[in-house]
């Protein structure tokens, strides 16, 4: 990541641990929640792979291909699960955002997170409105609007919590916009 290697740890952190949570999001009963967080925590973790600092660690030469390959069949996926719900077109958005940025960054060896130079300057810049949009609606549908009197959630598992999805999506909106603005 570009600026100190520690903004870098911090990116990672966020985007394993989002990508972590959707993992137990998982165990759900209802099977789109299932779906949509094993596309959640498959950009998570990949996030936080891309994010590591190039200090640390620069990916092999391969390694850019076969992320655009399989953020790529993530896209198709979410294209095709969109016909079911609108919501699978933000996923669809997402793993495009990937490719974008795995092909950027196959574009640039040796230089690991960026530097602000490579990309489509109007694709980044519609990438950023879209994902910096995200997170306001996000950030907006976190703020309770009323407490009821049964004290919510009952038997609600780890899994099935909303609000605890929506801060996860929050999270990895979030870190979706510091990646775009390195690259």
């Amino acid at each position: 990541m570009h600026g100190p290697a520690s903004y870098g740890w911090l990116l990672v952190a966020l985007c394993a641990a989002t990508g972590a949570y959707c993992l137990l999001r998982m165990r759900s009963h209802v099977e789109e929640q299932r779906r949509a967080a094993g596309g959640e925590a498959l950009m998570g973790f990949g996030m936080a792979a891309m994010a590591v600092p190039a200090a640390v660690f620069t990916p092999p030469t391969w390694a850019w291909p076969l992320y655009a390959a399989v953020f790529g069949a993530a896209a198709l996926q979410a294209l095709w699960s969109a016909r079911a719900s609108a919501h699978h077109l933000h996923h669809l958005v997402g793993a495009s955002a990937m490719v974008y940025m795995a092909v950027a960054m196959a574009a640039s060896p040796g230089r690991h997170g960026g530097h602000g130079d490579f990309g489509i300057p109007l694709l980044t810049g519609a990438l950023l409105l879209y994902f910096t949009g995200y997170v306001l609606l996000s950030g907006f549908r976190l703020v309770p609007v009323t407490v009821t009197a049964s004290g919510g959630g009952g038997g609600v598992g780890w899994g099935d919590r909303p609000e605890l999805a929506r801060a996860c999506r929050l999270s990895m909106g979030i870190a979706m916009v510091a990646m775009l603005l390195a690259l």
